[in-house]
Order: structure tokens, then sequence, then C-alpha cells
């Protein structure tokens, strides 16, 4: 039940909200706000099996004590998890979310302006299904990372490659039959590839990513499915200029993550230095003990790569040749994941959805993998703590340096799910995102799926950079789960005059329109500062 003693209102999880969408200051708090989470059974990320009956404490954007004894902090909101299982935020490791429905499509149908509303649903869609980060495989993504991070748009935490590094006729080399030898086409002029030959190219290639925010690059080491001018069997860069790219990141105290196929490719990459393959489907038994012996993690894309690559008639934008490679790389797939589990092989789970239709799936890319012979805690480490390993590579270019990722531990950061079901049993109950009560990111409410969060309008008050009032208002809507924020600025120096607006942050199923908000909102209804049942 709710401590009688505890104060009517708090503003908890609300505050920690403002502090997200508003520049640092506006709100002007003393204290970081409060989330208590009682009877809760916790998956820490690195440990099989669930701890029952723990108590969890959120403070500000991070865990502050986890116990199975009685926790009072002044002033928490209390969540009553009811046995729920509290778990780590899901971290995706292969993510495109600033393409269409494929690379023709995104080269050819919209331009950037389009890609980036694209991007901005994509990243709601995969947060709704739990991930509370992700690692951007390549693409135009460097912006849009750097406006999630910096607060500006709702996401996932987001580790950004930038543009993919490709040689020509590589994998990233997304222009026309038609053009001429030196033409810059659409993917290099939208930063979406860098088509690159030559060590000074590549070069200056992974040091313009760096300079704009890559935490890690990525590079194309052999043939893809997805393109046009190169069959499986390449391999793509010289090791001379796989080093280049290897050393140039290295200065940066970060890591190249490589697309690679077959061994040929896998194999020059792990010469030149390279950390994480992203694929592999198609090595042979030493290379992926080569791997494991090196300590090179391999990114797995069970979902994309068995089950959808086995029906590849379905994928409508595919032409004949890139179907015919694709079951191939299916065929060789499933043997390939059983010698990197025998061979205890590092991995990380990632997608690999390019569009809205696939990007909806990805919760399936951990879901399959135990069709693969892993149990469901296996799957879940490889979406948890072992991701959060190799994201740790990227050094001192980790946009994330105060708390720890993918596990539950004091001083890790308040990325959580509060789960219907038991995941270490079952772990298609993650399929179900009404099975999803809670979602946070870094200690904010992005998803409450049950009423008793639903009933609040809760404003407060606090001074803007030049001394402005800024009021601001939160209510969560209880149809679509939305969060509203409902701003009201005092302009002394606009004669009085007040400038009135709203801005949605997101909602359950897309961006709220934005509409003008005629009068200044204030409390009202059942506000609490505690919710005794999800």
């Amino acid at each position: 039940m709710p401590n009688a003693s505890r104060p009517l209102v708090n503003l908890g999880v609300w505050l920690a909200l403002v502090a997200a969408t508003y520049p640092s200051g506006v709100m002007g708090q003393d204290a970081p706000p409060r989330v208590l989470f009682t009877n809760v059974n916790v998956f820490d990320g690195v440990n099989d099996g669930l701890v029952l009956g723990m108590n969890v404490l959120v403070e500000g954007n991070l865990i502050t004590e986890i116990s199975a004894s009685s926790i009072r902090p002044d002033g928490a909101t209390v969540i009553d998890g009811g046995g729920r299982t509290l778990m780590p935020g899901l971290i995706d490791m292969h993510s495109h979310l600033a393409t269409g429905e494929g690379l023709a499509e995104g080269r050819d149908d919209w331009d950037a302006y389009a890609i980036g509303a694209i991007a901005g649903r994509n990243l709601i869609t995969l947060l709704d299904q739990g991930f509370t980060t992700t690692r951007g495989a390549g693409g135009p993504e460097l912006g849009l990372a750097k406006a999630v991070n910096a607060g500006r748009i709702p996401g996932p935490r987001y580790f950004p490659s930038g543009p993919w590094l490709s040689q020509t006729a590589g994998h990233a080399d997304l222009g026309y039959w038609t053009d001429p030898v030196g033409f810059r086409d659409h993917a290099e002029l939208t930063e979406t590839s860098h088509v690159v030959d030559g060590v000074p190219e590549v070069l200056r290639a992974t040091r313009y990513n760096l300079r704009k925010g890559a935490t890690q690059i990525k590079i194309m080491a052999g043939g893809g499915v997805s393109t046009i001018f190169d069959p499986l069997h390449v391999v793509q860069f010289t090791p001379e200029e796989m080093r280049a790219a290897v050393q140039a990141a290295s200065d940066w105290g970060t890591y190249v993550m490589a697309h690679a196929y077959h061994d040929a490719s896998v194999n020059r990459a792990i010469d030149a230095g390279v950390r994480v393959i992203e694929h592999g489907f198609l090595m042979t038994e030493p290379t992926v003990r080569r791997m494991a012996e090196e300590g090179v993690a391999l990114s797995l894309q069970g979902f994309v790569g068995i089950q959808s690559f086995a029906n590849p008639e379905e994928i409508t934008f595919f032409t004949a040749d890139q179907r015919a490679k694709a079951r191939q790389v299916n065929e060789g797939g499933v043997q390939m994941i059983q010698w990197a589990r025998e061979h205890g092989l590092l991995i990380v789970s990632g997608g690999d959805t390019f569009g809205t239709t696939l990007l909806n799936q990805n919760i399936e890319n951990v879901i399959i993998e135990t069709s693969f012979g892993f149990t469901p805690y296996e799957a879940l480490l490889h979406s948890t703590s072992n991701a959060a390993e190799v994201l740790g590579w990227s050094g001192d270019l980790n946009p994330y340096k105060e708390g720890t990722l993918g596990v539950i531990e004091p001083g890790a950061y308040a990325d959580l799910l509060v789960i219907d079901g038991n995941p270490l049993e079952d772990l298609t109950v993650l399929r179900d995102r009404n099975n999803l009560r809670v979602i946070m990111r870094t200690g904010i409410f992005t998803r409450t799926r049950w009423k008793a969060l639903s009933d609040f309008l809760i404003c407060t008050k606090g001074r803007g950079r030049r001394g402005r009032e800024v009021r601001s208002c939160y209510q969560s809507a209880p149809i679509t789960g939305a969060i509203e924020i409902r701003t009201t600025q005092s302009d002394p120096k606009a004669s009085g005059r007040d400038t009135k607006y709203h801005t949605c942050v997101e909602s359950l199923i897309g961006v709220v329109p934005a509409k003008m908000v005629r009068d200044t909102p204030v409390p009202r209804g059942n506000v609490k500062s505690s919710v005794s049942q999800l």
C-alpha cells in the first residue's frame, strides 16, 4: 500500500522527462527524481535465473540500490511490480534506421527530409519493442544519433557508425551502372556511404566519420545480398586499406566492425585488426575457431539471415540475383551458428532490419535464437551484457560514461523493462508488446501500459537560460500511451506576451500531431505519488 506519510504530489518520473527534454538548468532541480520498483523478479543481464522479490531504486538516470529488504527513500514514486520480471533494456547491435524499404527505394524514392522523418518513426518502433540502445551499422545516421543523444528527439541510446566505407563495386557502392568513374552518387552526397579506393581515401573517410561523432567504424569487407555490383564470393578492400581504417579508428581509441560472409573476407579483416564480424554466415569451422581464440566478436542476424532469407521471394524489393544470394546465405547460416555456440564466441545480436515492415519485427531476432540451440538465457545475454561489452570497445568515444549498460546493478543506467511473464523460460513473451508494462530509458518512462499512470496532469515551473519563467505540464494519455508536454514561456522582454506551444515526445503508435495550446494547463484529477499496482 502507498505510504501515507509521503507527499501527495511527487514529480518523480515526470521531472526526469523534463530534464531530458529541456536544456540543462531549465528546471533547476536540487535532487534527482526517485522511482522505486517493489516486488519484482530481477534478471540482471549476467546471471542465469531470476532473483525473486527484489526492490530496485532509480535515482535520476541511474540504478542506485537493489535489495530484498525494504527501501524507504523520501519522496519516491513507488511502483509495485506485482511479481513481474524486471530486466535490462535490450540492445540491438546492427540497425539501419535511416533507410527506405531496401537500399534502392531509399536512394530513388525519397529525399533526405523524408528519410529523416521515416528514421524518427523507426526510432520509436525500435524503442517500443524494448530496445533502449542501438548500435548503428551504417548509413546517414550521424545527425540522427546526435539529435537522439542530445535529447532533441526520442529514441534508444545511439552508437552510430556513420556512412559505410566501401570500395568501388563494393557492398555500399549504391550508384547506377551508368555512373562514370569518380562520380559521387546520391548515397555519397547524402552521407549514406563513402566509396573510397586506396589508403588516403580510406583514412580521410574514417577520420571524417569520427569527426562527426561515429563511435566505431563500419567497413564492407566482402560481397553482400542487398546490393547489385558485388557477388558474394568477392573480397573487398586490400589488406593495406583495411589496416588504414583500423589504424585511424585505433588512434581515436575505438574499433572497426566489418560486413563479411565467408572465410577469405573474414580472415583478411581479422588480419587487419577488425574486432567484430557482422553476419559471417558462410564461414567454415576453422575460421569460427580462430575468432574465438582471438576474441573477435560475432554480430548475429538470425531473423533476417535465416528466417527471412529462407523465403527471399517474399522480400519484394530484391532482384532475382539478390534472392539467389539470399538463399545461399541461408543455406550456410544454421551450421555456422552451431559452430559459434560450440566454440564459445562472444556473440551479440543485431536485427539488420531494413525498413519499417521488418523493423516492426526486430524482436524476432532475439526470439529466433532459441531455434538454433541457444537457451533463452544465452539469447538474452547477446542483447544485454554481451552487447554492452562490445559497445565498451568504443572507449572514450562512448557517449554514455556515467553508468553501465546491459545490466541491472547499482551504478547502471536505468534502462529497464518490466514484463508480464518470465523471458528466461519463454522468450516469446517479448513478442506481445502489451507484456512490456514498463520501458524505461535513462530513468524516464518512455512507455507505460497500465491505467494507474494515465490520469496524471502535473505542472511545475522553473527558470530558463535567460531568466524566463518556464511552466511545464505533463499528461500520460490513457488510450495512446502518449506522454504530452505543454509549455508556456513568459518573456519579460516581449511586453508581457506569452509564447505558447505544444511539443509531443512520443506515443505508442508513432508521433502524435502537434497542436497549439490555448490555455495554461493546471493540475487536475487523481494526482498521486505512489502507484500500488501496475
